[in-house]
């Protein structure tokens, strides 16, 4: 055919072997031939055409082109926010939808017109040039010959020498990082270049430019990282200083083996940067326009930007929110306590709980006579460190002489954390403030007291011990006066009238059957009270794991000191604890009073609190739902027999995940009556100016109003319900950060019938959809605002037993005032503080 004359002459020209005088070789030859002439040419387009990663001096890059790494993990060019006309030179993952993008090179000056486009000069400037204005993004030319600016698979855009072969960089993206950290960033301080590696926020989801939050790193005394408000400089969150393996602050922060987090701290830098192992791995870290910072994974399977954790989370994040030598603790009430050895500075405020005025101390230190020692608070954050000296070499014994010796130190602490131990040590020079407790997670600090103060600090170290212990026993220490106080009486009526008291006795009125334990038998069963079997560190005492002859195993907690009164309303209230018997309430099982030991034993439990279950990550996925609607029904029958069902009607006041223990077969038990009340007869609610309890479970008539009844402990099981079908804990009912509120999240959720998207990840989708509809439901109707619209726990029940098709609908939840943005909307807009409820509490009683 005549078309194929041009092919076959060509064909023929490129064989030697080929023969003229053979046609019909020549013609069958050239057909495989001109099918691999037209694959190469088609390969030679495609190589041409696939996206390029670099801009050379003569090639720009339009306005409609896009580069991409060459492995395709990012994509560099111009780009529209949300909502936005205008145009930006920017770099986002090239295969996540939506467009994520993680740097703005023009965020001040955007491009409002088309036909823009990035140019690279001979000396290796990059500008960005439109009709009618052009922008240079580097200012400073550099020694390059033959420049190139090239994307990089990590993210980086840089520039560099063409024919180098080498990675260095002239110029780079990641030298001026907007809002977002990726791994192979820098946070920090570049010394040698004059540099600050600090992320800023969008000015808002549609507007790339620098917002009002920025982070950066403080390199004074022992750095640390600051979150501040443009407006003032202010600070509003650090990041605990660095402890070899993290940032102290971060007790929450999602690790995982293939994250590999890195501190430099030299002459030349101060830097944190982090790497993936694994690049199927997609994480990032994020400021965004509501002054909170994201760590965020990308789930392929969902399609999802799954939040690993954020900061700030509670009221203890904040900037030293109960002032110098202050504690915060914000699942107390109130939140912040002094210091052994300190007292408030104004105990009016501290009344009406505003502790940021903070402690003075009780007593003052006798540097002179060298009399002063330090007192160890447990688990908590460490004091802001910018007025501290680090020594890496010295151990905690040279700390303590070092403090000693110079008349400014007020606290030490060591500074590494590594392979289990810490090593080197950290000094503090002026006064101690922004410390948290953080339950297992914390660090020792040393704090300096006088002489006089020390003697009482064995039985107080610090509010954070007594976390341990809420897990393993059934009171708080509140009531272990009492309990204790109540066994005295006991022990003295049997003393006086001969009886033994090496086995269970009880009192002439047959009112107290407590049991009465030896000495020797309590040091047998804990193996004489050996720091293996100790279980925690209470501020009364230590407590330990122990074993009975008979097999049953108990939690001793041994107490410190004991109540020397002795009257009735003492011996009431054990009474209560002695006589609620049930098989979802925690046991106290008996005492020892045996010279100057005070011992109170308690039904041990074999998976510790609820609380590790539903907000461990670790252990979330080993409760699935047919266990935690188990656990959900527990709770309820717990309730109505201390509502109903018991010769007493009792208010709990404290209900929350924390308190509900669980055995080994995961049956629930509620715990901790240290805030409990007994009604009288007649009483359905009373009125109290002195209001107990934890924030986020705390009914809004008794938060504000001091009013508490059966419908204040139904309003905190409705907050446990949606947590244990959540895994997610209700921190914001008293904080202004609303994508915290779980319950205004439930309640939006419900309206939109999307309720099931509240379900816990972890459970992976393995449940009853009806069964978590009607829970949803129920918790929905416990939490409502008003407590008359609130079942009774019996409904409760009742309700739980049955399909859920006749259920009342409910009404708004307590202290929800506005919607809850999703986690998309979070990073959109700001919640005005004045949308949440004021909540006034005018005093904390102790009972």
């Amino acid at each position: 055919m005549p078309a194929r004359q041009p092919c076959n002459a060509t064909m023929n020209t490129l064989l030697p072997y080929s023969s003229s005088s053979s046609s019909s070789s020549s013609s069958s030859s050239s057909k495989p031939l001109c099918t691999i002439l037209l694959l190469l040419l088609l390969s030679i387009f495609f190589i041409t055409a696939r996206a390029r990663d670099t801009i050379t001096v003569g090639s720009p890059l339009a306005e409609n082109e896009t580069l991409v790494s060459v492995g395709g993990y990012f994509a560099l060019g111009f780009f529209n926010p949300p909502n936005n006309p205008d145009r930006y030179i920017g770099i986002w993952y090239n295969n996540i939808p939506p467009q994520t993008v993680v740097w703005v090179a023009n965020r001040l000056k955007p491009v409002t017109a088309y036909h823009s486009f990035l140019s690279l000069s001979p000396d290796g400037i990059l500008t960005l040039s439109s009709p009618n204005s052009s922008t240079p993004l580097t200012t400073t030319a550099t020694t390059l010959t033959n420049p190139v600016a090239q994307l990089l698979d990590t993210g980086n855009f840089v520039v560099r020498e063409e024919t180098d072969g080498s990675d260095a960089a002239e110029w780079q993206s990641f030298d001026y990082p907007t809002d977002t950290l990726i791994a192979g960033m820098k946070l920090g301080v570049d010394r040698r270049r004059g540099l600050n590696w600090t992320l800023t926020s969008w000015r808002s989801g549609s507007d790339p430019a620098p917002g009002e939050y920025y982070l950066a790193m403080d390199t004074a005394g022992d750095p640390e990282m600051f979150l501040y408000s443009v407006a003032g400089r202010a600070r509003i969150w650090r990041s605990g200083q660095w402890d070899g393996v993290d940032f102290s602050g971060l007790p929450d922060n999602v690790t995982f083996r293939d994250l590999v987090s890195t501190f430099t701290n030299n002459a030349d830098e101060v830097s944190y940067s982090f790497n993936i192992l694994n690049r199927s791995i997609i994480t990032r870290g994020v400021v965004n326009q509501t002054g909170v910072i994201q760590q965020s994974m990308w789930i392929q399977s969902m399609q999802v930007w799954k939040i690993l954790f954020h900061v700030p989370q509670d009221p203890c994040d904040e900037m030293s929110p109960c002032g110098p030598y202050g504690l915060c603790e914000p699942n107390d009430s109130p939140m912040c306590s002094c210091l052994q050895g300190f007292k408030p500075r104004s105990p009016q405020n501290w009344a009406l709980l505003d502790g940021s005025g903070g402690c003075v101390r009780t007593t003052r230190l006798d540097c002179a006579n060298r009399t002063d020692g330090f007192v160890m608070v447990s688990q908590v954050k460490l004091p802001e460190g910018t007025n501290c000296t680090v020594d890496a070499t010295a151990g905690l014994d040279q700390c303590a002489a070092r403090c000693l010796s110079n008349c400014s130190c007020t606290a030490y602490a060591a500074s590494i954390a590594s392979s289990g131990a810490r090593s080197g040590c950290v000094m503090w020079y002026s006064d101690l403030t922004g410390m948290r407790v953080f339950p297992g997670e914390g660090q020792d600090l040393y704090v300096r007291l006088a002489a006089a103060d020390l003697a009482s600090a064995t039985s107080h170290s610090s509010k954070s011990d007594h976390a341990p212990i809420a897990l393993i026993v059934s009171l708080s220490v509140v009531a272990f006066p009492l309990a204790c106080a109540g066994c005295y009486i006991w022990r003295r009526k049997l003393r006086k009238s001969g009886t033994s008291a090496s086995k269970e006795e009880s009192t002439q009125d047959g009112d107290i059957e407590l049991p009465l334990f030896d000495l020797s038998a309590i040091a047998v069963a804990t193996e004489g009270f050996s720091n293996a079997n100790k279980l925690g560190q209470g501020g009364f005492g230590p407590v330990y794991k122990g074993k009975l002859g008979d097999g049953q195993e108990i939690a001793v907690k041994t107490l410190a000191k004991t109540s020397a009164q002795g009257s009735d309303e003492f011996k009431n209230e054990v009474m209560l604890i002695a006589k609620l018997q049930h098989r979802n309430l925690v046991r106290l099982l008996g005492c020892c009073i045996q010279g100057e030991e005070r011992m109170l034993i308690y039904e041990y439990m074999e998976n510790k609190s609820l609380d590790r279950f539903l907000f461990d990550k670790a252990y979330s996925a080993l409760v699935n739902w047919q266990t935690r609607y188990r656990i959900i029904e527990g709770i309820a029958r717990g309730l109505v027999y201390l509502h109903q069902d018991s010769r007493f009607r009792v208010i709990h006041r404290d209900l929350k995940a924390g308190n509900i223990l669980l055995d080994k077969e995961m049956n629930p038990k509620i715990s901790d009556f240290g805030m409990a009340r007994i009604f009288g007869g007649d009483e359905t609610e009373v009125n109290t100016r002195k209001v107990v309890g934890t924030y986020g479970y705390m009914s809004p008539e008794y938060a504000m109003d001091g009013i508490f009844s059966v419908k204040s402990d139904v309003f905190s099981f409705g907050v446990l319900v949606l947590e244990i079908i959540s895994g997610r804990r209700n921190r914001g009912a008293y904080v202004d950060s609303s994508h915290l509120n779980l319950l205004a999240h439930a309640w939006s959720l419900w309206n939109e019938g999307k309720s099931l998207e509240l379900v816990d990840e972890s459970m992976d989708y393995s449940f009853l959809a009806n069964e978590v509809l009607k829970c949803v439901q129920i918790g929905l109707l416990c939490v409502q605002e008003h407590p008359k619209d609130r079942p009774l726990m019996s409904a409760v029940v009742s309700m739980l037993g049955s399909d859920g098709a006749s259920l009342r609908t409910p009404k708004q939840p307590g202290f929800v005032r506005r919607m809850i943005p999703t986690e998309t909307e979070s990073s959109s807009s700001k919640q005005d503080s004045s949308m949440l409820n004021d909540v006034t509490i005018t005093m904390i009683e102790g009972r």
